[in-house]
C-alpha cells in the first residue's frame, strides 16, 4: 500500500484541490483508492459526499483522530490531506504513515515563508530522510511576476518541482460535483492535463 501525503501549515494553498485529483487520477488508472482527510474542516470527506455514484469508487477515512492507518483490505493508495497549521506533533504523525509526500504552494510571500519554515524543519527529521517528496505549484499565472518569483524559489528549495498548476475555473466547477479531472473527458481539460503529467508520473513511479 502506497501512502500520499498532501501538506503544507499554510493554510488555503490548494491541499483539498491537489488531494481529491491525485485521488481521482490514482482511481482513473484502476487502483484501490482511500481518500483520508486529517483537517477538521473534513473539506475533503464533505467532497466525496457530492461525489456521483457512478464516478471511480473512491473510499473514504477520517483520518483526523489518532488511530493508526488500518484501510480496509484491497486498498492500494491511500491520499491523506492534512490541516492547515500542521507542526511539532503532527508532523511526526503525518511522516510515520507517508510514503510520498506532496506540497502544495501558491505564488504569494506569505506561502512562500510558511513553505520555507516547513521544508527544514522536515529535513531536521529523520524519518523525512527516506520519503519521496516534491512540490506542485497551484494557482498560478505564468504571465504574471509573482509566477516568476515562485520558479525562482522553489529552485532553491532543492526538491523537485513537479508542475506549475493554472489558475482556472476547471478545478471548482468539478470539485462541486464531487468530480476530478480525470472523471470528464480528456478534450474539456486537456491544459490541465498537460500540467499534471509529470505529477501522474511521479505517482507512479
Amino acid at each position: 500500500m502506497t501512502v500520499i501525503v498532501v501538506a503544507n501549515p499554510k493554510g488555503g494553498v490548494g491541499k483539498s484541490t491537489l488531494a481529491t485529483n491525485v485521488a481521482g487520477y490514482l482511481a482513473r488508472r484502476g487502483h484501490q483508492v482511500m481518500l483520508g482527510d486529517a483537517d477538521i474542516q473534513q473539506s475533503s470527506s464533505a467532497w466525496l459526499g457530492m461525489r456521483p455514484a457512478d464516478a471511480r469508487p473512491i473510499q473514504s477515512w477520517d483520518a483526523s483522530s489518532s488511530d493508526e492507518l488500518r484501510p480496509p483490505k484491497g486498498i492500494s493508495h491511500v491520499v491523506i490531506d492534512t490541516p492547515g497549521g500542521l507542526h511539532g506533533k503532527q508532523i511526526k504523525e503525518v511522516l510515520k504513515r507517508a510514503d510520498k509526500l506532496l506540497i502544495p504552494l501558491q505564488p504569494s510571500p506569505f506561502d512562500m515563508l510558511a513553505t520555507r519554515a516547513f521544508v527544514a524543519d522536515l529535513q531536521e527529521r529523520r524519518r523525512a530522510a527516506g520519503l519521496d517528496i516534491a512540490v506542485v505549484g497551484m494557482r498560478v499565472d505564468q504571465r504574471t511576476l509573482s509566477s516568476e518569483n515562485l520558479r525562482d524559489f522553489c529552485e532553491g528549495l532543492g526538491l523537485p518541482v513537479l508542475g506549475y498548476l493554472r489558475d482556472t475555473q476547471n478545478y471548482i466547477r468539478l470539485a462541486m460535483r464531487g468530480l476530478t479531472l480525470f472523471d470528464v473527458p480528456p478534450g474539456q481539460v486537456a491544459k490541465d492535463l498537460e500540467q499534471w503529467q509529470l505529477i501522474c508520473d511521479w505517482l507512479e513511479a
